[in-house]
């Protein structure tokens, strides 16, 4: 084990399975959906996590890692530290492709490493995610298929957008490749599962309101689903 985590500054115990997502108030938002008495986990930099009983009866916590990258690195790195075993990224993607519609799931298998933190950590272009836990994730998504990590939100031109197309990505997302090289660093489990919040080709189509919230709630169901309880690494 490393030095005492930085960033990281746990109120109450880190289950041994985790959901992770950039967004903190989804984390809250699903805390409360899944866990029984949720306490928080760390607040420390924003980074809001909660630990408590989930649905199935096992501990479970669920984890903000920020926006990017290196904020995700730092937060999957810091919770290994702590005896993370297994982990979903449950997140936002946008479209690729316009045969995806708002609010549904994509079993992202494989990911496509376009951002500068994966590069440096693995020299694999694509990562592919802990075939167990991405098998029961495919069983709730409406898609499986390749999805891009790119260091930018507002991406410029379309160049890149066409050469990632070309790679057979039919979405885009921030996170997933430096989390996938993080866990195989850190032997980890680790698969991402995410649903589409934003349209194709910058159409301006977003996810809001209702639809956005039905679409959290079955997001995390399905990541939960995909930790069984009390499952152990395969030998």
């Amino acid at each position: 084990m490393s030095a005492q985590p930085r960033h990281i500054h746990p109120t109450a115990p880190l289950a041994p399975r985790a959901l992770i997502t950039g967004d903190p108030g989804r984390a809250l938002a699903l805390a409360q959906v899944l866990m029984d008495e949720p306490k928080m986990f760390n607040h420390n930099r924003g980074l809001w996590g909660y630990s408590g009983v989930a649905s199935d009866g096992a501990a479970l916590t669920i984890m903000s890692h920020g926006m990017g990258g290196p904020s995700a690195a730092i937060v999957l790195e810091e919770l290994c530290d702590l005896g993370l075993e297994r982990a979903v990224r449950i997140g936002s993607c946008g479209a690729l492709s316009d045969s995806l519609k708002l609010g549904e799931l994509i079993c992202a298998d494989p990911v496509i490493g376009a951002d500068g933190t994966s590069q440096t950590l693995s020299d694999r272009r694509l990562l592919t995610p802990d075939p167990q836990i991405a098998a029961l994730l495919a069983g709730s998504a409406d898609h499986t298929g390749a999805v891009v990590s790119a260091d930018l939100f507002y991406e410029r031109g379309s160049q890149r957008v066409e050469s990632w197309k070309q790679e057979g990505a039919i979405a885009v997302e921030m996170e997933a490749a430096a989390l996938l090289a993080v866990a195989q660093l850190r032997s980890i489990r680790l698969a991402v599962l995410l649903m589409v919040s934003d349209g194709s080709a910058g159409g301006g189509r977003r996810l809001e309101g209702e639809p956005l919230e039905q679409a959290t709630k079955r997001l995390g169901l399905a990541g939960l689903a995909a930790l069984p309880a009390n499952e152990s690494a395969p030998t």
